[in-house]
């Protein structure tokens, strides 16, 4: 009957010590009437707290199991042999189990970390709440028809919306996609989601720019996929490393964020698009070209090359996914998909039964926004104050890291990619962090070398970008010299 200790890292410890009891009774070990120990003994016999064993008989108790009585302590209960079993279901078998895995324990514990509001925030990739159009949105919303929206919305996403992205992309990205050819999704992530889902099967190999996000989203590695990086430099990924990747794998698909890209900020220049685009013509790999950014360029002396989609005269080879998340609002989780029609009906049809189309309301709620002209006021805001947070990270960094830290200036987006001089634990760096009350995100995050650190000027204000910033620097050194110390 003797349990010695239970782990705290499984199911809920007071479960763990109901299932060992209710298995002991279950097997004759614990006979009817037999004495279990006293709910301090076991306590302290387990180091855990008292309660934590006054909940476990409780379970055990309510299910008839066990009694306990005045004089005479808590007994295994005698009015039955063979008593029913608890039948807990085992969670955390479950948890542990399924396809989609978990994320990553440094962005688990930057999620933890952030939700508690006390630290100067230079980890997320999103605006400020001030940054987003909240007066505007509120005014559209006041004139939306509900009596239409509350129905089940087009899975292929409400019409006079694909309509609007289309003008859209046409007066902004210089892209011409007709509304048939869009489908709207609940933001990039599900279109992302979608495509691996639909198009790609467990043990497919794919490729992916090196550092890059998408080692960041389980979402791969939940659907089986095998991933291989492609080198890159300032001017986005090497042509010459993708074509010597191709001639040593079968790649099914190349997943690119070619503008502002995340984390390094770099963007792949047009040559390069173009030498891609051949590259990939000619193994017969598709593209997803991944455009969150697009719109973000930061300064008029560096214009946005054209998209991929653009460039490519077959209309063939590229999937595109736009989104209004990184310049709108993340809340409203619009994206959308322009792809070749055998690739949007398998699409469309995977999305309707996934959720039966995107919310009619936000989608009326974008449609409003993109039509009504305000957007193009919005932007011009939104890059001046990121181009001046930008400038101000840039300024502190240059002024305080002295050779401890180098970085690569982006021209638009939200990130500055650092690499760091001497070598760190990424672990050891994050908790430095957050005892100075800074959040930042260690490189290998992105599938880098632990020298690298992506900062984000994005979803901080000026007053605050300066010191968090000091504070970082303040990490850098502290962990660095924790390393040298320990080796």
């Amino acid at each position: 009957m003797h349990m010695n200790k239970v782990d705290k890292e499984r199911m809920p410890v007071y479960e763990q010590i109901a299932r060992h009891f209710e298995q002991q009774i279950m097997e004759g070990t614990l006979r009817p009437g037999e004495k279990l120990p006293p709910e301090r003994k076991l306590a302290e016999q387990l180091g855990v707290n008292r309660t934590t064993v006054v909940h476990a008989y409780d379970l055990l108790r309510s299910a008839g199991v066990i009694q306990s009585a005045r004089g005479s302590g808590t007994r295994v209960a005698q009015e039955q042999w063979g008593v029913r079993p608890l039948r807990l279901p085992n969670w955390q078998a479950y948890a542990n189990g399924g396809s989609f895995l978990p994320t990553l324990p440094i962005s688990r514990r930057l999620a933890e970390v952030r939700q508690l509001n006390t630290c100067i925030d230079l980890s997320t990739s999103e605006l400020t709440q001030e940054d987003y159009p909240i007066a505007e949105l509120q005014q559209i919303i006041r004139t939306l028809p509900l009596n239409y929206s509350l129905g089940y919305p087009d899975p292929k996403g409400y019409e006079p919306l694909r309509a609007a992205l289309s003008q859209f992309m046409r007066s902004n990205f210089k892209m011409t996609a007709c509304a048939d050819t869009i489908l709207v999704t609940s933001g990039a992530q599900q279109a992302l989601l979608l495509i691996t889902q639909c198009l790609l099967n467990p043990g497919d190999a794919i490729a992916i720019e090196s550092p890059s996000y998408f080692y960041a989203l389980p979402l791969f590695h939940s659907a089986g996929l095998r991933m291989y990086g492609v080198p890159m430099d300032k001017d986005g990924i090497i042509p010459a490393e993708l074509e010597r990747l191709l001639h040593k794998r079968t790649i099914k698909m190349l997943f690119l964020n070619p503008t502002y890209q995340n984390p390094t900020g770099s963007t792949l220049t047009e040559p390069r698009r173009r030498e891609v685009l051949e590259i990939c013509e000619k193994w017969q790999v598709p593209i997803v070209e991944d455009d969150a950014y697009r719109s973000l360029d930061l300064g008029d002396e560096f214009p946005s090359p054209q998209t991929l989609f653009s460039l490519d005269h077959s209309n063939e080879q590229v999937i595109y996914i736009g989104s209004l998340s990184k310049t709108v609002a993340p809340g409203l989780r619009v994206g959308w998909i322009v792809a070749p029609e055998p690739v949007l009906s398998r699409l469309r049809d995977a999305k309707y039964q996934m959720d039966h189309g995107s919310s009619i309301v936000t989608q009326q709620i974008a449609e409003h926004y993109l039509r009504s002209g305000i957007w193009e006021k919005h932007m011009d805001t939104v890059r001046y104050r990121l181009e001046e947070r930008r400038r101000l990270m840039i300024a502190t960094l240059s002024a305080n890291c002295g050779d401890d830290i180098s970085f690569m200036t982006p021209k638009g987006g939200y990130h500055l990619w650092c690499r760091l001089t001497s070598p760190v634990s990424d672990a050891k760096l994050l908790e430095s962090g957050i005892e100075r009350s800074v959040l930042f995100v260690p490189g290998t995050v992105y599938g880098a070398h632990p020298r690298f650190v992506r900062l984000s000027y994005a979803c901080t204000t000026n007053n605050n970008i300066s010191e968090g910033v000091l504070r970082f620097i303040q990490a850098v050194r502290q962990s660095s010299y924790t390393c040298h110390d320990e080796g």
